[in-house]
């Protein structure tokens, strides 16, 4: 029996969670030239200790790693019982991604796993192993039911309203580098079924420098069932893919058959580092996390454009408290808070 016959749902992020999960950084010479070790170990330890002050925050990461991790959220003031650490060894740090699509029984609450596979974005970051056992590794540690969703999906490239809707990108789910045996009528069942939604909302591309190809969690959130916070973009790079982006989203109908309310947020201005392999990073203000009783949101040592963003997003969020996270250096390998975590529902 498939996860939307059985009662399972996703739930909308802003909904109460149990935890949030991240893929603590690996050794390994390809992220981030390899000479960020100690940096992005830090900025882990800052962002971990962050969701710690709103709830546990549990941490994919190889036993032998334990102790220097838990010593660096100490450093970062993490609150100590909440920093729970599983001996679970991965490829990457993009747990949005490999991690599992937590779901919920619609009547009785139950927590279940959605366990997807995991390709690396169309087999451009070898090896994958370990990061697609993920969602069986956690779905054991939590004694969690496990359904399987039949297709490669990261969950990066879909985005849950609560209300049926789920947003994604043709770039990404229809590209053949994803599932070349499915068409898009397949790919639209396999989603309803695997999430529990009814209607499948498609925008078309995604923004420059993107590996993912074009995650929407980079383009287009939901802040609740009838508001969609969507990225423009005043300079040439990505302004006709998110004017199209735009003009779609204003089309779709929201639950309750209106029109979204859709707000407009400018994009960062191009953040780029010299001799990189991405000549634009894909900075985004939608690359938020929703915690419970927070938001953390990426800045990028743009001091208005940063401001202007928290004011955006502390408006949409009234009753959450919202804290800007640099994630200037975590952009260069291609996401920021969104892209490494993953919620799971209370």
């Amino acid at each position: 029996m498939h996860t939307a016959a059985a009662g399972f749902t996703m739930p909308p992020e802003w909904s109460p969670q149990e935890a949030v999960w991240l893929s603590w950084p690996v050794d390994d010479p390809r992220h981030w030239g390899g000479a960020k070790r100690e940096m992005m170990w830090r900025k882990f330890a800052e962002i971990a200790a962050a969701i710690s002050r709103h709830e546990p925050v549990r941490i994919n990461a190889p036993g032998a790693d334990h102790a220097a991790i838990a010593a660096a959220c100490n450093r970062a003031k993490a609150v100590p019982e909440r920093v729970q650490l599983f001996d679970h060894p991965h490829n990457d740090v993009w747990c949005r991604d490999h991690g599992p699509i937590f779901l919920k029984h619609r009547e009785t609450g139950e927590v279940a796993v959605s366990d997807w596979e995991f390709n690396a974005w169309g087999g451009k970051f070898p090896p994958w192993d370990l990061d697609n056992a993920i969602p069986g590794r956690i779905a054991a540690a939590l004694g969690k039911r496990v359904f399987k969703g039949g297709m490669i999906l990261e969950g990066g490239a879909i985005e849950i309203n609560g209300a049926g809707q789920v947003l994604t990108t043709e770039a990404v789910l229809l590209n053949p580098n994803r599932n070349p045996q499915l068409n898009r009528q397949d790919i639209e069942q396999l989603l309803r079924d695997g999430l529990g939604v009814s209607e499948i909302l498609w925008l078309k591309r995604g923004i420059e420098g993107d590996d993912t190809d074009g995650h929407i969690d980079d383009l287009a959130r939901f802040t609740d069932e009838r508001t969609i916070l969507a990225c423009i973009d005043h300079s040439a790079n990505n302004r006709d893919i998110l004017n199209d982006n735009l003009a779609r989203l204003r089309s779709f109908l929201g639950p309750n058959g209106k029109p979204f309310e859709v707000v407009k947020i400018p994009l960062p201005e191009a953040c780029e580092v010299p001799g990189w392999r991405l000549p634009v990073l894909p900075a985004s203000y939608v690359n938020f996390l929703i915690v419970n009783g927070g938001v953390l949101a990426p800045t990028f040592r743009q001091g208005r454009n940063d401001d202007h963003a928290l004011g955006m997003i502390r408006e949409l969020f009234p009753d959450r408290e919202i804290t800007g996270i640099d994630c200037l250096d975590l952009v260069e390998e291609g996401g920021t808070l969104h892209c490494i975590s993953q919620q799971q529902p209370a």
